[in-house]
């Protein structure tokens, strides 16, 4: 839900200059736009609430839609045009905007249907093809029909019994209306991280009832990939993958919602191998801070993060993770030269999109670089998502408590110790230190 005005980007649409604007139909002018811009959430079995693909689908929204593009909430996009190039820019052209808006204005005409271009042919079931293995929930989860559901854990065997490279890895919630979001962590060989609990059963860690606890290991649960609003598939260029070893498990971390009607969840995910020998391994990190308390009524309040590198390293994508009470967030780089870059500004950060910002190829960050994050939260009654702005507000899993995370991905060489990357060396020594 950008709203930043982005300008008329280059190359507007035919209509835009040629059209006048009581002339546009649906099947010529608005269905390419939708096709290009929205059918990929708007459409069966994804994200949004209602499908976008015929004139029957998008004609009782039309007003609705002219607002929503206009003030720039769809497509749902955050970050500032001023700060950074990003690969995936979903920012929808000003030419397209002005198409949809006055389409709804003058009637939403339906047109020729002759005029329609082919149908986008989606992929079924998996954004990200066929995978190569799928590894499923064997039990569903019950989800009550109301009461907070604490974070619910299910660990599956992955089975390998050689290394494994994953390119590609998707998260397909059971049940959307229930799944807030979903992680999948690797728990290598060894840990003994969950040890405690059964394999192929969901469960609630006794620890994490009533906060803190141990929901990514203590840090050593790889992620691999996750399902929220707005968050894309793991899809990795050609060259970078994440490591799977032989023998480790997947750790499903399930946040669900209830929502007035019983139901139950199982959950899957699918991996594609990467196709040849990597490059670069796939780490993701965060710049975070969990000690943080912010005052009753705080409009502005700011918590910092940050992580340093200790190795030369490809930065290659940013998630900022605030709650409802997140307002703003702020990625920068601190270079050991003394140096800062900005790397990433959301003035108007939305709990409801969960959003990558993918970077182009090629943005080295050099060993020594410090990776801050800056969140601010809004605990003031003016906040319309607030669930209590006379309370302090603490680090906490549920929507209604807080976090500051700035998650981001980086690739390292494939030879390379990732405990290389985060931990500095002794050179007399040999020790690290964090």
């Amino acid at each position: 839900m950008r709203l930043l005005w982005l300008g008329v980007l280059a190359g507007a649409s035919a209509f835009a200059a040629n059209r006048l604007p009581n002339d546009v139909t649906f099947y010529r002018d608005v269905l390419p736009v939708l096709q290009k811009n929205c059918q990929g959430c708007h459409r069966a079995g994804e994200a949004a609430p209602m499908p976008l693909l015929t004139y029957k689908d998008a004609r009782p929204w039309a007003k609705a839609m002219r607002e929503a593009v206009m003030s720039r909430r769809m497509p749902p996009w955050f970050a500032d045009p001023h700060v950074g190039k990003f690969a995936n820019d979903r920012s929808m052209k000003q030419a397209d905007v002005e198409v949809i808006a006055n389409w709804a204005a003058n009637g939403a005409k339906e047109g020729n249907a002759k005029d329609a271009p082919a149908p986008v042919a989606f992929t079924e079931g998996w954004i990200i093809g066929k995978p190569d293995a799928v590894f499923e929930m064997a039990k569903p989860v019950e989800i009550p029909a109301s009461g907070t559901v604490e974070y619910t854990y299910f660990i599956i065997p992955t089975g390998f019994t050689e290394d494994k490279w994953i390119q590609m890895a998707e998260v397909r919630p059971g049940n959307r209306a229930l799944v807030h979001h979903v992680i999948a962590f690797v728990r290598e060989p060894g840990q003994k991280w969950f040890q405690e609990y059964p394999i192929g059963e969901p469960f609630v860690p006794q620890k994490r009832k009533g906060g803190g606890g141990d929901g990514d290991g203590g840090g050593m649960g790889q992620f691999i990939t996750g399902f929220a609003p707005g968050s894309p598939p793991e899809v990795l260029r050609p060259g970078q993958a994440k490591l799977i070893k032989k023998g480790s498990d997947f750790v499903f971390q399930l946040h669900y919602t209830a929502n007035g009607k019983p139901g139950t969840d199982i959950t899957k995910v699918g991996v594609k191998f990467a196709t040849g020998a990597p490059k670069q391994r796939v780490l993701t990190l965060a710049a975070a801070d969990s000690k943080f308390v912010i005052p009753p009524g705080a409009a502005s309040h700011s918590v910092e993060g940050a992580i340093t590198l200790h190795a030369d390293s490809e930065l290659i994508s940013m998630l900022p993770h605030m709650h409802l009470r997140g307002k703003s967030m702020e990625l920068r780089a601190v270079y050991a030269t003394g140096e800062t870059e900005k790397l990433l500004w959301v003035p108007r950060y939305d709990f409801n999109w969960q959003l990558w910002y993918q970077l182009p190829e090629g943005k080295i960050i050099p060993k020594g670089t410090r990776i801050e994050a800056t969140g601010t939260f809004d605990n003031s009654a003016n906040n319309k998502a607030n669930p209590d702005p006379g309370k302090e507000v603490r680090y906490g899993d549920q929507s209604w408590e807080e976090m500051m995370i700035g998650f981001f991905d980086v690739a390292i060489d494939v030879n390379m110790d990732p405990r290389d990357l985060v931990r500095a060396k002794k050179p007399a020594t040999g020790r690290t230190e964090d």
